[in-house]
C-alpha cells in the first residue's frame, strides 16, 4: 500500500485539458472576452504542464492569460503579459510541479509583494503562510520565518524578495523544501541548490514588478459541487499605512467608547506588518506577530475565540521546539530527557510564548472581548482588526484595562 501510494506521486498524469481556453462575459451591448494558453514545460525530455492537481489522480493545467481585459464597474483587471505565477521561469525542478506547488507560490508572492523595504521571507505550506519575516539581511529573514514554525516549514514554498546570496541558500538546503521563489539568484547559488535534485528554483521578474501588483485586481473563480462557479474581485487591502489606520472607539447606548493609548512606532510597524500578512491567510484567522516576524498564526477556525486561542497554544509550542532544536538539534517531540524537557517548557513560560509585546490580529471583528482576553493574558501590546462589532466596546473596554492599543482597518479581510 505504501510502495503504491509513492508511485503515484511520482507518476506524471496526462490531462485531457485544451492548449487554449477562453472565458466571455456578455451583457445585451457588450461582449469581454479573455484569452488563455496552457503552460507547459519542458524537463527529462518530457513536455508537460503541472503533474497532478491537489491529489494525484486529478488532473490539473494551468493557463496564462494572453490576450482580453475586464472592465467591472470601476475594476480594470491585469493586463496580459504581467505574469508571475502564471509563467514561472524553472532553473531548477527535477520533476514537473504540481498544483499545490503553483498555489503555494503564488500565496507566497500575494503576501511578499507589500514588502520591499527590507529583506524579507515567506514561508508557505498547503496555501497558508507558516512563517513571514522581515530582517536587515535576507538570511537573517529566512532563518526568522524559518524557525517561527519550522515543523510546518518542512515541504514547503519559500519565497524571498531579494536576489538570493550563497548564504542563504546553504541555511536554505539544510532543510527540506519543495520550491524556492526569488527575483535572482547571485553567482553559485544554484550549485547549492543543485544537491537538492528536486527542489523547484524558481525565478520572477524583477522585485518591481511584483510591487507594481500591490492594488491590482484580478477576477477569481471558484467551482460548485454541480459545476457552477462563482466570480468576485481579488481582495486588495485598503489599510496599507498608519495614515489608513483609526484608534478605535465605538458609540454604545449613548456613551463613547475609546483606546487610551496611541501606539508607538514599534507598534505600528508590527500590526501593518501582521495585517498585510493575513491577507494570505485562510479564514477564520488570528496571528500574533512580533519585531516584524510571526510569533503565532491561526488558520481556518469557525470560532474566532477558538483560533486566537490555537495561535497562541502554536506559538508555544513552535518556540518549545525552536529552542530545543537550536540546543540539542533535535526535534522537542523527540525529546526523552524529562529534566530537558521541563526546563524548554519553563523558559517558554517565563516568555509567554514570545508573545508578551506582541501585535495580535484578526481578520474580522471580535464579537465579544473573550477573543483580544485571550491575547492580554499573554501580554500582548497592540490589537488591529476590523471593528464594525456591536460589542466593540468590550473589546475597548478590555485593552484599556491593560494598557493595551488597538486600532481599526474598518476593512474585513476573509479568505476562503
Amino acid at each position: 500500500m505504501a510502495e503504491d501510494l509513492k508511485k503515484m506521486y511520482r507518476t506524471i498524469m496526462d490531462d485531457h485539458f485544451p492548449p487554449k481556453m477562453e472565458i466571455s462575459f456578455v451583457d445585451e451591448n457588450n461582449r469581454q472576452t479573455l484569452f488563455y494558453e496552457k503552460v507547459t514545460w519542458t524537463i527529462d525530455d518530457v513536455q508537460k504542464g503541472l503533474r497532478y492537481g491537489e491529489n494525484p489522480g486529478q488532473e490539473a493545467a494551468l493557463y496564462r492569460m494572453v490576450n482580453g481585459n475586464l472592465v467591472l464597474g470601476d475594476t480594470r483587471t491585469i493586463q496580459p503579459g504581467q505574469y508571475l505565477a502564471s509563467d514561472i521561469e524553472l532553473l531548477q525542478s527535477g520533476k514537473h510541479p504540481g498544483k499545490t506547488n503553483l498555489t503555494d507560490a503564488d500565496n507566497s508572492l500575494n503576501i511578499l509583494r507589500y514588502f520591499v523595504d527590507k529583506p524579507g521571507a515567506v514561508i508557505v505550506k498547503h496555501n497558508n503562510p507558516c512563517g513571514v519575516a522581515l530582517a536587515d539581511s535576507l538570511v537573517d529573514a529566512y532563518l526568522k520565518a524559518n524557525m517561527a514554525d519550522r515543523v510546518a516549514a518542512f515541504g514547503g514554498c519559500i519565497a524571498l524578495n531579494r536576489a538570493v546570496d550563497r548564504a542563504t541558500a546553504e541555511a536554505i538546503v539544510q532543510q527540506y523544501a519543495e520550491v524556492v521563489v526569488a527575483p535572482d539568484f547571485e553567482s553559485g547559488v544554484m550549485d547549492v541548490f543543485a544537491a537538492k535534485k528536486n527542489l523547484r528554483v524558481v525565478k520572477i521578474s524583477n522585485i518591481e514588478r511584483l510591487q507594481s501588483f500591490v492594488g491590482q485586481r484580478c477576477v477569481e473563480f471558484k467551482s460548485l459541487i454541480d459545476g457552477g462557479i462563482v466570480t468576485q474581485w481579488s481582495f486588495v487591502p485598503a489599510s496599507r499605512s498608519r495614515e489608513d489606520l483609526k484608534i478605535a472607539e465605538t458609540d454604545y447606548k449613548g456613551q463613547l467608547y475609546k483606546i487610551n493609548r496611541a501606539p508607538t512606532d514599534r507598534e505600528y510597524e508590527d500590526m501593518l506588518f501582521g495585517w498585510l500578512v493575513e491577507s494570505g491567510i485562510t479564514s477564520n484567522s488570528v496571528i500574533y506577530v512580533k519585531d516584524l516576524v510571526t510569533v503565532g498564526i491561526g488558520t481556518g477556525e469557525q470560532d474566532r475565540v477558538g483560533v486566537a486561542e490555537i495561535a497562541r497554544d502554536k506559538a508555544y509550542r513552535k518556540r518549545a521546539d525552536r529552542y530545543c532544536f537550536e540546543s540539542l538539534g533535535i526535534p522537542y517531540n523527540e525529546l526523552t530527557d524529562a529534566d530537558k524537557k521541563a526546563e524548554f517548557d519553563e523558559r517558554v513560560a517565563r516568555e509567554k510564548g514570545g508573545l508578551s509585546g506582541a501585535a495580535m490580529v484578526s481578520d474580522a471583528f471580535f464579537p465579544f472581548r473573550d477573543g483580544v482576553d485571550v491575547g492580554i493574558g499573554e501580554g500582548i501590546a497592540a490589537v488591529i482588526q476590523p471593528g464594525g462589532s456591536g460589542n466593540d466596546y468590550q473589546s475597548i473596554e478590555a485593552c484599556n484595562e491593560a494598557d493595551v492599543t488597538m486600532v481599526y482597518t474598518g476593512q474585513r479581510s476573509f479568505k476562503h
